[in-house]
């Protein structure tokens, strides 16, 4: 249900793009997050790395807003434009205190205060949600205060993912007298001020948390996964107060946008009634290409999150690349190796008998071959944030459920995700001094090029290459011509569609 399946950015949508870059925090002794210190760096990057637009983009940035309704203004500006669209947060989670509800929280954000003066999460989900699949991205750098912190830690990252394709990260409140950084932010801006085209977004996000520190202390890495269970408040049974409306009934949040304010104990903050900007609200547009209208919104669209239908596999590959042996049932199906030792393709005609984690195996692919995806690709994620936090981003722990999401892609219908996680495998194997010719590091190119070749979609199919044809370059494999083979598709992607 996620806007960007393929975990690529939004190729889907061509033209020029738009970025809203949001830090925000309340003033004085609540802000936990130097959130503005994630500004500079990313309007550093050029929008065509930023956005992944060659045509140009907007970039917008809006440091301490003190006013929801301005913010959703700028939500709603960022979710009319025609063309792709990145979000960028930095700051700080709480609940409000009568609906248990996660809120971004702003300039004038108090405890007592935050269901009208924090932005509501379900707002940014219900504006961006209704986006074209494939064309939005949410990157956050948050964290989360003691009332937000324990529910979120224990429903995990997934609880904030619904109807969005979010990526990065959420920590828990630093020390008192300390500020959290946005280390996060920062290494994911460094690594793209020196690309000449955004990388996909699951490397990309990969590759931020390890250069940053991240996957191995508390925090929760927000990968991609799309959407999961209702966030619900600590303790409580989900109820009619206390349930999110768009889990309970697909239907527009209580106190959203379109609800007029009141005082303490009625509805929450106002809808704008035009594009206003208080005092306490610092806007600037930093760098900016041709770009489409976007102020106008479209016809109205139900609110919250969209549907996707995963698209059927293809018949056949384009080409009739396959690894050179059979490949080998998936890693998925066995049980995670122990630390130390790369796993192995098992002997034909074995089971293993002795697996801890059969059952939790079982249910993930029974769940994905019903149809499941989300719930699937949900309970994969939470074992993978365990082996993060307990074995480091580079542990055989975690690189197993990496495989595990991407034989679940696989299964859903998504062949360019699959693609991508396979080569986030392959780089993390590589990364770990695993030789180029070890059979575990060539079987996860092999999938990846497998998977590629099942890319319909021309952007997403040409954003993905050049990553394989560095792969397949320093790992060619058992069957002669891959490398070649990849550089063929890619010049066909490359040359202008063709129309009749």
């Amino acid at each position: 249900m996620g806007n960007d399946r393929s975990g690529t950015g939004a190729e889907t949508v061509s033209g020029p793009g738009y970025a809203l870059l949001l830090a925000a925090g309340p003033v004085g002794k609540q802000r936990l997050m130097d959130a503005a210190a994630a500004l500079p760096q990313l309007a550093a990057v050029s929008p065509a790395a930023l956005l992944g637009t060659p045509g140009g983009a907007s970039v917008v940035q809006l440091v301490d807003p003190a006013d929801p309704q301005t913010v959703l203004t700028h939500l709603r500006t960022a979710a009319a434009h025609p063309g792709p669209v990145l979000v960028h947060l930095a700051g700080q989670l709480t609940l409000d205190a009568k609906q248990r509800l996660p809120h971004l929280a702003l300039a004038r954000t108090t405890p007592r205060t935050a269901r009208y003066t924090a932005l509501p999460w379900h707002w940014l989900a219900a504006e961006l949600g209704r986006r074209p699949p494939g064309s939005t991205v949410v990157v956050a750098d948050l964290v989360a205060d003691e009332t937000a912190w324990p529910p979120l830690r224990t429903v995990g990252p997934s609880a904030l993912a619904a109807g969005l394709t979010l990526y990065g990260t959420v920590a828990p409140a630093p020390p008192k007298r300390q500020m959290a950084t946005p280390d996060y932010s920062r290494a994911f801006a460094g690594l793209l001020r020196g690309a000449q085209e955004r990388p996909p977004l699951a490397l990309l996000h990969q590759r931020a948390a390890l250069e940053a520190g991240l996957g191995t202390g508390p925090e929760l890495l927000l990968d991609g996964t799309g959407p999961g269970d209702a966030y619900p408040p600590p303790g409580a049974a989900p109820g009619p107060e206390t349930t999110p409306w768009a889990a309970r009934t697909g239907q527009n949040p209580p106190l959203g946008p379109t609800e007029q304010a009141g005082p303490a104990g009625q509805a929450g903050p106002s809808a704008p009634t035009g594009a206003t900007a208080p005092a306490g609200a610092a806007e600037q547009v930093v760098s900016a290409g041709p770009a489409g209208p976007t102020g106008a919104t479209g016809p109205a669209a139900p609110a919250g999150p969209v549907a996707v239908t995963p698209p059927p596999m293809p018949s056949g590959p384009p080409e009739a690349f396959r690894p050179a042996d059979p490949e080998p049932a998936p890693p998925s199906l066995f049980a995670p190796p122990p630390p130390g030792r790369a796993p192995a393709p098992p002997p034909p005609g074995w089971a293993p008998v002795a697996d801890p984690l059969a059952a939790t195996h079982t249910a993930i692919f029974e769940a994905a071959n019903a149809g499941r995806h989300s719930e699937a690709a949900s309970m994969a994620a939470a074992w993978e944030q365990e082996a993060l936090r307990t074995a480091g981003p580079r542990s055989d722990e975690a690189i197993h459920w990496l495989e595990v999401r991407a034989d679940l892609s696989r299964i859903a219908g998504d062949p360019a995700r699959a693609c991508e996680l396979w080569l986030a495998v392959a780089e993390a194997r590589l990364g770990n001094g695993e030789p180029a010719e070890h059979p575990e590091v060539e079987g996860a190119v092999d999938r990846a090029h497998h998977q590629w070749q099942f890319v319909q979609d021309r952007a997403r199919a040409g954003a993905l290459a050049p990553l394989l044809i560095e792969l397949r370059g320093r790992v060619p494999g058992r069957r002669p011509g891959a490398l070649e083979a990849v550089r063929r598709r890619a010049e066909l992607l490359r040359a202008p569609a063709r129309t009749r």
